[in-house]
């Protein structure tokens, strides 16, 4: 990945080792994700836990409330913009 990022002049920038909160968006996700459903079950194969996450991702943007941006849902959100 690197020497693609090199080609395409894309400068990659890490965390700092010991600091998830500088990537707090999405080390909260992976929380959710983890706990919602990907600890929880046993797949049999990497379609099943594709399938499985794409499910769940609609659900999580036009399902489930969020109440950090109000009680409504991501998309909700982005229509309302």
């Amino acid at each position: 990945m690197a020497e693609w990022a090199k080609d395409q002049e894309i400068e990659l920038l890490f965390i700092q080792p010991g600091n998830p909160q500088q990537n707090a968006y999405v080390e909260r996700y992976n929380r959710t994700v983890r706990y919602d459903w990907l600890a929880r079950i046993i797949f049999s194969d990497i379609s099943e836990v594709q399938e499985y996450a794409t499910k769940w991702l609609w659900h999580y943007n036009n399902e489930r409330p969020n109440m950090g941006i109000g009680g409504i849902t991501p998309n909700q959100k982005l229509l309302a913009a």
